[in-house]
């Protein structure tokens, strides 16, 4: 039976460490809530796909602690401390951990971007049933998934984090290594005021 495994990036919605580059249109009560409430809308699509995938939910986090972080998004699921380093350093131990375990397939998603629903990540799994490598690239040249069957390190180190060239550079190091890569749509992240449309338009659409 094939083992994968889902492993979402978030942190505790505390003021003021929480989607920092909203506080100036939201405050920081107000960012941390957005935060809140767009990872809840992330573990929605989640236990939609759980409902016709079997998989295990991993979650590392950053702020906060595994006891507040079970009251928030409950019990059901695996908290674990994202821990020191860049987002390289911090995904790279994700996915390793991942295949230590017996994975067979792994994917890490953040909760910055609210089009990404059951649907991709189920197609994102089937997708490495052929590939090594599945990417959501992000409209501002970074990713919003990274998925792969194996462990692969070199993906992780030598990359300008939250540029506009990490998913340039992680395609032209999946060619040196001859990886088979399949991408999926490019969606956007919620990251500065000027996105906030996304988040509105996704909140819209749940009202009518």
């Amino acid at each position: 039976m094939t083992i994968d495994r889902l492993i979402i990036f978030t942190r505790y919605p505390e003021a003021g460490k929480a989607k920092t580059r909203l506080i100036p249109a939201l405050g920081a009560e107000g960012a941390a809530a957005l935060h809140q409430q767009m990872t809840d809308h992330t573990l929605v699509q989640v236990q939609a796909l759980q409902f016709q995938h079997p998989l295990c939910v991993e979650v590392r986090f950053s702020g906060g602690d595994r006891d507040l972080m079970r009251r928030w998004l409950g019990s059901d699921l695996m908290y674990t401390v994202q821990g020191e380093g860049d987002l390289g350093d911090r995904m790279g131990r994700s996915f390793q951990s991942a295949f230590n375990a017996g994975v067979d397939r792994a994917l890490i998603i953040g909760t910055d971007c609210p089009d990404l629903n059951a649907t991709l990540l189920d197609q994102a799994f089937r997708e490495l049933q052929q590939h090594d490598l599945v990417v959501g690239p992000a409209s501002d040249g970074g990713y919003y998934l990274i998925g792969m069957r194996r462990w692969i390190p070199q993906l992780f180190v030598n990359i300008e984090w939250s540029t506009a060239t990490v998913l340039e550079r992680t395609l032209a190091i999946a060619a040196e290594l001859n990886l088979s890569v399949a991408l999926l749509p490019v969606l956007s992240d919620v990251d500065y005021p000027a996105d906030l449309e996304i988040w509105e338009r996704i909140t819209a659409g749940r009202a009518e």
